[in-house]
């Protein structure tokens, strides 16, 4: 049974040591390459270099919808696949600031914000049947066969005729809808529509993507108009100095922890060496499959939940202490210790998580990359502190790791030799 619990363990930091060999390196097998952490995690315009445009919007008494819909264009105009490190923020009441990393080129970034948005429906030949002049308007609504949002177009007068032609010649067929060459929607046709009154639906879309979809279609080209304020090129340099650095004392300050938790807890100390590597390589696995994007301000948010990571293990260890003074055997006092100490890991954790989501709701830029982060790294904290750690120490204790209470580090003084026997 010993041995079982100590192969068990030792199988799992296998595991965890392979994985993250895995996505530091980004190997290749056979002819398939894993992609690395470094590839599926994008850098911001602080460490990346890049351009950084500031527009400025000359309507007065601008409606907040308006706004809305600039940004969304600008985003699908910019970024069409919406997961590079692109990142439109809004500035004040009438200016719209525009980061775009690894772009140094601030003429051809200037001259794509400033052209008009230009809407095609076209069909499955890519031939175009009808453009966004023959568009009334677009609206949301719930409804339909399945009872779910969709999005309600109207034609004019020319487009109801060009409309009905080609539902009826592509019935069963799809007719894409494309904005600027990127296609945004792709519905199929299930009845012909002489009326001018079309409904898009489906069953998977939310609310927030039909209302985006009708802002796409109600704005074929930007709303407003936009002056360029200023274009700066950020260079690399920030970058490739801060980012090194960064690791390097991110690196720095793990090796610390890992050192001090093993020589004063011993091997609780390296199940929470294990546990912490288990946390980073969850939050690193986590931003790659979001494809988030890495910024300073991000680093320190995740070396912070790092931190908050240690603190979790800390306190637990310190209530199994307790569990031990009072005589309890190293089993019973590990139970004992984690359901103590959950309370107070869960209060500290769930209220960091409520600030960090004001800073990113409230917040732009390197603020929302700092909240994103710290978000992400504080939940994972809290579930590995929990979860994974409660069961490393359970399998080390079924091993009879803890049987000699100099294992157990500062747990084994005279006065809790009964609760080591």
């Amino acid at each position: 049974m010993r041995l079982k619990n100590t192969i068990i363990f030792l199988i799992i930091v296998m595991i965890i040591g392979a994985v993250a060999y895995m996505g530091a390196v980004g190997p290749v097998i056979g002819d398939f390459k894993v992609a690395s952490f470094n590839d599926n995690i994008k850098k911001g315009l602080d460490l990346k270099g890049g351009v950084s445009v500031l527009e400025e919007i000359q309507e007065k008494n601008l409606a907040a919808s308006a706004m809305d819909r600039t940004i969304e264009l600008l985003t699908m105009r910019i970024n069409p696949t919406g997961v590079s490190e692109i990142v439109v923020t809004k500035e004040g009441n009438n200016r719209i600031r525009i980061d775009i990393p690894g772009q140094y080129d601030t003429k051809a970034v200037i001259d794509n914000i400033a052209k008009s948005g230009k809407l095609e429906f076209r069909d499955p030949d890519g031939n175009v049947i009808l453009s966004g002049s023959d568009v009334k308007k677009a609206s949301v609504s719930i409804g339909g066969s399945t009872n779910t949002p969709m999005v309600n177009l109207e034609m004019n007068t020319s487009g109801t005729k060009k409309f009905a032609d080609a539902t009826t010649k592509f019935l069963g067929k799809n007719i894409g809808i494309y904005m600027d060459e990127t296609q945004i929607s792709n519905p199929t046709v299930n009845t012909a529509i002489i009326d001018g009154s079309a409904q898009i639906e489906g069953g998977n879309m939310t609310m927030a993507e039909a209302t985006k979809l009708s802002n796409m279609i109600n704005s074929g080209a930007l709303p407003v108009t936009l002056k360029n304020v200023s274009a700066n090129v950020v260079g690399p340099t920030l970058g490739k100095n801060a980012l090194p650095e960064s690791l390097k004392a991110g690196m720095v300050a793990i090796i610390v922890i890992f050192a001090f938790m093993l020589l004063y807890y011993r091997i609780p100390g390296l199940i929470a060496n294990v546990a912490l590597a288990f946390f980073i390589l969850l939050v690193l696995i986590a931003l790659s499959v979001i494809h988030a994007t890495l910024t300073l301000s991000g680093i320190a948010g995740l070396i912070l939940t790092i931190g908050m990571a240690v603190d979790a293990n800390v306190l637990i260890f310190e209530r199994i202490k307790e569990e031990l003074k009072s005589g309890k055997s190293p089993k019973s006092a590990i139970e004992a210790g984690f359901h103590r100490a959950l309370s107070s890991i869960l209060d500290s954790n769930i209220t960091t998580i409520l600030s960090g989501v004001v800073l990113y709701m409230l917040g732009s830029g390197t603020v929302k990359g700092f909240a994103l982060t710290l978000i992400i790294g504080v939940a994972l904290s809290m579930i590995s502190a929990i979860t994974f750690t409660r069961f490393m120490m359970k399998l080390a204790a079924n091993a009879g790791w803890f049987d000699n209470k100099w294992a157990i580090g500062t747990f084994g003084v005279h006065d809790i030799r009964r609760g080591l026997k």
